[in-house]
């Protein structure tokens, strides 16, 4: 069974990407970050989502000898001019999701309803070691709004925050399913398993 490591800590990216896989029945076998022996921490110094993805799938492609799958996704505020954007995740805290959470709606604070219209963003890159010209990038996107306070106890990052107006919920309150569906990664991830197999296999020919 061929391996893929899909470039990420975060055990919620990790879980939607598993879940996602598995749901496709395509058979590689998934290995992250966690799998490697001291792997690298690399550095998001990118001003775009697709060089931020590249990045890391660079990186941890080469180090590992392994076909490398990395994304790299964002939250863009219209009334923020696109804040936070790249910095999504390290906006207040680096990977705090409450010091971010908080930060947003404070300098939201006193934006009516109507004017907080956002949107989810992700590039999700797929890298062979040491053949960057061989990548294969996707992207997705989803538009939403964003709440005065949290609501739900699921999800991860700005979820309790994204409402999605087409089903009702924040992110945090629908299932990993339900988010895949429709989610700005999930459109990434469609992408990308429909056109994984034939570009692993242009890279064994």
């Amino acid at each position: 069974m061929q391996q893929l490591l899909l470039a990420t800590t975060n055990q919620g990216k990790l879980r939607e990407l598993k879940q996602a896989f598995t749901q496709a029945g395509l058979a590689y076998q998934l290995l992250a970050n966690q799998d490697l022996d001291c792997p690298p921490v690399v550095a998001e110094t990118g001003h775009t989502f697709v060089a931020n993805a590249k990045l890391k799938s660079h990186a941890l492609a080469d180090f590992s000898g392994l076909i490398t799958i990395a994304d790299d996704s964002g939250l863009a505020v219209d009334a923020l001019a696109g804040e936070p954007g790249v910095r999504s995740a390290r906006y207040a805290g680096d990977h705090d999701d409450a010091l971010n959470n908080a930060k947003l709606l404070a300098n939201l604070g006193g934006v009516p309803s109507a004017k907080r219209t956002a949107t989810f963003k992700t590039t999700i890159v797929a890298s062979v070691p040491n053949h960057p010209e061989a990548d294969l990038v996707v992207t997705g996107a989803i538009t939403g709004r964003i709440l005065t306070h949290p609501v739900g106890a699921d999800g991860f990052g700005y979820d309790p925050l994204f409402w999605v107006p087409k089903l009702e919920k924040t992110f945090a309150e629908m299932t990993v399913a339900e988010k895949n569906a429709i989610s700005h990664r999930g459109q990434a991830i469609k992408q990308l398993l429909i056109a994984l197999p034939a570009w692993l296999a242009a890279q064994t020919d």
